[in-house]
């Protein structure tokens, strides 16, 4: 079986995370083989190479590689913690970008993180030009990258349970429903997340209630979960009399997709390896 072959059966999507506030990433030990490294300390320096290519490009390593420490079963049955790290898409793309292009894993994966992280540059024009499962894929990228940011505000605003506060933002928006309802509505397993089954319509309401509930904790200096969890409610009912006012189509009344995000982009990954 060759390398191409291999990837039928465990991608760079297989690997994919998905952290409690719904964001996306990759751990820098399970993608090692996946780009046929077999050895940490030759790896580690790959990723080393990205660190300081995403500094050069002015973005925070933090975002993208946060370490964290990895219980693993070392000798004689003992747990050792060692190194690892939480990686972005960006990271990957950097990391993949910085490794041996002569391994054809590698190849590959530059040209699945490629693509992803160019939907995340694509301009006004070129967004009509997709068709609405792109519009979808691509949408999608954008509300779980602007939710790192909301999450982050709303932690330095005091908020803990996190799963109230998005339920503020969702009643608000969806004229009282609250995550789990909209699950009910729609279908879906308990364990898939609502907005991977929202059209790219339903996501850009999604979209501006988060990016505007982020600005409004900040700008009016929210401190303490109870107002967070309000101000998110308000901008959601906010975004829904706009949607209204101009004769909108309300977020609950629009259809949901046939295919999960994730559907799609399995789908995406394999005409990647077709070629």
């Amino acid at each position: 079986m060759n390398t191409l072959e291999k990837y039928t059966d465990k991608t760079f999507n297989d690997i994919k995370h998905i952290d409690d506030f719904g964001n996306e990433y990759w751990e820098a030990r399970e993608l090692m083989p996946l780009l046929e490294y077999s050895k940490w300390e030759n790896f580690h320096k790959v990723i080393k190479r990205a660190m300081i290519a995403c500094e050069t490009s002015n973005n925070n390593i933090n975002d993208h590689f946060p370490e964290f420490r990895k219980p693993i079963v070392g000798g004689k049955g003992n747990i050792q913690k060692v190194i690892d790290y939480h990686l972005s898409r960006y990271a990957c793309y950097l990391i993949v970008q910085n490794a041996n292009p002569r391994k054809k894993s590698v190849a590959l994966g530059q040209t699945y993180f490629a693509v992803q992280t160019r939907k995340q540059e694509i301009t006004e024009l070129e967004y009509s030009k997709l068709s609405e499962d792109e519009k979808r894929l691509y949408t999608r990228i954008l509300v779980n990258n602007k939710n790192k940011y909301l999450f982050k505000t709303a932690k330095e605003a005091g908020v803990e349970n996190f799963g109230k506060f998005n339920n503020y933002g969702y009643k608000g928006l969806y004229n009282g429903e609250t995550a789990k309802q909209i699950a009910k509505r729609k279908n879906i397993k308990e364990n898939e997340d609502i907005l991977d089954y929202m059209g790219s319509e339903e996501l850009g309401a999604n979209l501006f209630r988060i990016t505007q509930t982020e600005a409004k904790l900040k700008k009016d200096n929210v401190d303490n979960e109870d107002d967070a969890c309000i101000t998110h409610y308000n901008v959601g009912k906010t975004v829904r009399k706009a949607i209204e006012e101009l004769g909108g189509n309300m977020p609950e009344s629009l259809p949901t997709p046939e295919k999960s995000i994730k559907e799609l982009e399995i789908e995406e990954l394999k005409k990647i390896e077709s070629k």
